[in-house]
């Protein structure tokens, strides 16, 4: 499907604390974590048959693997990151990535057959902002698909992530499963006016060779951010540890289940002149 090309923008962003560390930690996502997604990421572009006829934008696509898988099935992508360490080491995998602009533009500068937002809670304070942006930013007749974490009990990274809330001072930290429970990811998609079109339920081991990955893999998720910023990174890294100690294994690896949902909307078509 055809898509108009120019400078891509989203809504505005919380983006977390920037710590010291940032380059590390992004490092840490694109080397560890990020994989971990990678059956998320597969069965979208399956389910949507994702190949040489879509336009694909992804927004909050971090250091773009989902891009990256999309682009070997021979779609035209691009991206949107509000973390520049991340964006820096998108790009330097051939990527197109925009930074977030400072707020919605009057008009849609790019349009795409395909939008994706894997955790419509990361670009910006207000997931509907972000959603209502997806779907301007989408042809008509095209889709959006918004996708984050199942229900906290099926997945046993939820106690490790836990630590997060514990540790990040008045301030609560943001909640990872605040779109899991059920209608919520269906609840955006009626404020940005799109249309329902299918769901799944995707498994996302999060399996590590050690402890030290496994804890590196976590504090790169942004999740624990605010409780570094709060209690300090020594004191949230012993408590992760421990928190890990119930799936780490005798030969030292670690491996927790987890499900993770996607939500497949369409932008309606615009009705034709009468």
């Amino acid at each position: 499907m055809a898509s108009a090309h120019g400078t891509v923008q989203a809504p505005d962003t919380e983006p977390g604390l920037v710590t010291p560390r940032a380059g590390a930690r992004a490092r840490d996502w694109a080397e560890i974590q990020e994989r971990m997604l990678v059956p998320l990421y597969e069965a979208v572009h399956e389910r949507l048959e994702v190949g040489p006829a879509t336009s694909l934008l992804g927004l909050g696509c971090r250091s773009g693997l989902a891009l990256l898988l999309a682009a070997a099935r021979g779609a035209q992508v691009a991206g949107v990151e509000p973390r520049e360490e991340l964006r820096e080491l998108a790009r330097a995998r051939g990527l197109r990535v925009g930074a977030v602009g400072a707020g919605p533009l009057p008009a849609p500068p790019t349009a795409h057959a395909l939008v994706t937002v894997f955790d419509p809670s990361r670009l910006c304070a207000d997931p509907r902002r972000t959603v209502r942006e997806a779907a301007r930013l989408t042809l008509p007749g095209g889709q959006v698909v918004l996708a984050g974490w199942g229900p906290p009990e099926r997945c046993e990274s939820a106690a490790v992530l836990e630590v997060a809330r514990r540790r990040s001072g008045p301030r609560p930290a943001p909640d990872p499963f605040a779109l899991s429970r059920p209608g919520a990811l269906e609840e955006l998609l009626a404020t940005a006016g799109l249309r329902p079109a299918g769901s799944g339920r995707v498994s996302c081991p999060f399996a590590y060779p050690d402890l030290e990955s496994a804890v590196r893999g976590l504090l790169s998720t942004g999740c624990y951010d605010a409780a570094i910023g709060y209690s300090g990174e020594v004191p949230v890294t012993k408590e992760v540890i421990e928190a890990l100690h119930p799936f780490t294994h005798s030969d030292g690896t670690v491996r927790m289940t987890n499900v993770f949902r996607y939500l497949l909307a369409d932008r309606p078509r615009r009705p034709g002149p009468r």
